[in-house]
């Protein structure tokens, strides 16, 4: 039973289906400045900061799939925005040699503000009409800087989920080989 919770896979969805638990019921009556805090994006961002951009992108579309279930938006646009940001942020993170958990934290709010804006913006594009608003750029502000606070616990937790181990972790991205 123990090998079976240390797989990734297995880890993944125990901690995504326990996010989308808190998502759909704690989180949505608690806002910010009448913003929901997207836990679900901020594990995809922070998936992508503690794996790499691979990792990120696979872990934040899987995440956002699940997420999809429950959502009444056209099924698989979460996923890609969610994937999207995971790629982002591990992209973004594998740029620094030194991987302060400050920098780790900007870089989760970064890539929960580009998912943010893009999720309505593609929304629009695919026909949903009245998703681009004004309003777009305060949600984005506000879930950017709420990701960024949550940050410092969620990467530890991706790392765990993804079951990162801590010379993979620390080592330079092999770009600086090249």
């Amino acid at each position: 039973m123990i090998e079976l919770v240390n797989r990734p896979a297995v880890r993944l969805v125990l901690v995504g289906l326990l996010a989308l638990a808190l998502q759909t019921t704690f989180f949505a009556d608690l806002t910010v400045f009448g913003v929901v805090a997207q836990v679900m994006l901020c594990l995809a961002a922070a998936s992508g900061v503690s794996g790499g951009s691979e990792r990120g992108a696979l872990t934040g579309f899987a995440l956002g799939l699940m997420f999809d279930l429950v959502l009444s938006s056209p099924l698989g646009l979460t996923a890609l925005v969610y994937g999207l940001a995971g790629f982002l942020a591990g992209y973004i993170e594998s740029l620094s040699v030194e991987r302060p958990w400050w920098l780790s934290a900007a870089v989760v709010g970064a890539a929960s503000a580009s998912a943010t804006i893009a999720h309505p913006v593609l929304a629009n594009w695919i026909g949903l009409e009245g998703w681009l608003t004004v309003r777009v750029l305060r949600i984005a502000l506000v879930v950017s800087l709420v990701n960024a606070i949550l940050a410092p616990l969620a990467v530890p937790l991706m790392r765990w989920a993804l079951a990162i181990r801590r010379m993979e972790r620390l080592s330079p991205p092999p770009e600086i080989f090249l």
